[in-house]
């Protein structure tokens, strides 16, 4: 075509112009450990050329089955503790494993950490006040929320019996600082799929990522995905349970609402520490969220009624200025799995205030409607003989009806502070986590400001 100039000659005259940091093509090259460039050029490099794999391991089809041949897996790294799983039980397992003298590993599938309290958007801080109010939920959490309070825009709502609301991305930021200042090494996109077993024992994890299968090797194995994925793969026995599915979003421009046409909406979520926005929380409906197929039906559901509900709102006078900020790129699954363990958070124990010998974390109430309860060490145990593997977070030994306390942010802090003691103490002294002396992992849980009661 006349008059058509090619993309070589483009460039050219952009650099003579002094325009090839905009069009991304002089800039000088960026070191791998620096941070990327607003500007500059895209750089790429051959790493290998034509690559081929071997097919002698893949899946084949025999006799209208799948078969998955016997092959060995690369070592892609070993420690002294691995924690699967960097929601809020997982980074604070870590980082209280590392603080307590061990080698420790995280991996986590996504590319944050944080889980469901950052990527699923759930924002909102409960269930650390007992009736008082009296704040339970302390140590490695707690720390996390004082140093959220240094930062702009990152809390809101910080106060005496007060829950309050995190800001998604500065507790991102936070998450990988504190666990980057403790020593704990991280791989993200990293999805556990197995355990490396020895007999009964627990001696690792198989990861899926775009590396390939690979095994982590590992004293002890703490178990924080939340579903209870690498307890159930060794063996341990658990209580598979449906319950409510929903997925949180985020609208903006709630500041832009026009109060001299608009009338008050229900619906419109909480307040965030970015003005004008507000994240949105959905029960949604009971499942079973360890099944892909009803997953994925929740997932277009979700979407399509949250989409909806915005532009139904944004066709109310007023509100026109309001938008769907984002949907989480998680859905907000709250039980599939809890472990059979040595103990059980018992329901029954809330309502007597029942104190337990071996008590390794306190929780409270979402509104400060009931006293203070205890969970056991051996709740975090499985009861089954399965060794060297510890359960954090929502997915410890617990009773249906517990479920909703047990599962919330600062209590996954505390069952994760708890394990990540007692995984560091294991490997020090030696022995299986069940036999974990006790009164030392309570001694060393208040060293680190957690409150036992």
């Amino acid at each position: 075509m006349a008059g058509r100039i090619s993309r070589r000659e483009l460039m050219r005259m952009a650099g003579s112009a002094g325009l090839a940091a905009g069009l991304g093509g002089l800039a000088r090259p960026v070191a791998a450990d620096e941070p990327p460039s607003t500007g500059g050029s895209f750089q790429g490099r051959v790493l290998a050329p034509k690559v081929t794999h071997s097919t002698a391991t893949c899946p084949t089809l025999v006799d209208g089955k799948i078969v998955q041949p016997r092959r060995e897996l690369s070592v892609l790294h070993q420690t002294d503790v691995l924690v699967v799983g960097g929601g809020p039980a997982g980074v604070v397992a870590a980082i209280a494993a590392r603080r307590t003298g061990a080698d420790v590993t995280l991996v986590e599938r996504y590319g944050h950490l944080g889980g469901l309290w950052t990527g699923g958007l759930v924002l909102v801080v409960l269930g650390h006040i007992a009736k008082g109010p009296k704040q339970v939920c302390m140590g490695i959490g707690e720390e996390m929320m004082r140093r959220l309070d240094k930062l702009d825009r990152a809390v809101i709502g910080r106060k005496p019996g007060v829950n309050p609301t995190v800001d998604a991305e500065a507790l991102k930021h936070l998450m990988v600082e504190m666990a980057t200042e403790a020593g704990v090494k991280m791989f993200f996109h990293c999805w556990g799929v197995d355990a490396v077993m020895e007999g009964n024992r627990v001696c690792g994890a198989v990861f899926e990522s775009k590396s390939g299968r690979q095994a982590i090797l590992a004293k002890v194995v703490i178990d924080a995905t939340g579903d209870g994925d690498l307890y159930a793969s060794a063996g341990a026995e658990y209580e598979r349970c449906k319950y409510s599915v929903g997925l949180v979003s985020r609208i903006g421009n709630l500041d832009h609402v026009d109060k001299k046409v608009s009338k008050p909406k229900r619906g419109l979520g909480s307040a965030t520490p970015v003005a004008g926005v507000n994240w949105v929380n959905m029960a949604g409906p009971e499942a079973d969220a360890l099944d892909v197929a009803e997953l994925s039906r929740l997932e277009v559901n979700h979407r399509d009624f949250i989409w909806k509900s915005v532009e139904k709102l944004r066709a109310t006078p007023g509100y026109d200025q309001v938008y769907l900020m984002e949907t989480a790129p998680q859905l907000g699954v709250r039980v599939t799995r809890l472990l059979h363990g040595v103990k059980t958070v018992r329901y029954a124990d809330l309502q007597a205030g029942t104190r337990l010998p071996d008590v390794v974390g306190v929780g409270g109430a979402w509104r400060a409607e009931h006293g203070a309860w205890d969970i056991p060490y051996g709740a975090l145990v499985p009861k089954t003989n399965v060794e060297n593997i510890l359960a954090a977070g929502r997915c410890i030994s617990c009773e249906l009806k517990m479920a909703d306390p047990v599962r919330v942010i600062p209590i996954c802090w505390v069952t994760g502070h708890a394990a990540g003691v007692a995984a560091a103490l294991a490997v020090k002294q030696g022995c299986p986590v069940r036999h974990v002396e006790v009164p030392m992992v309570q001694r060393i849980l208040r060293q680190q400001e957690a409150y036992l009661g």
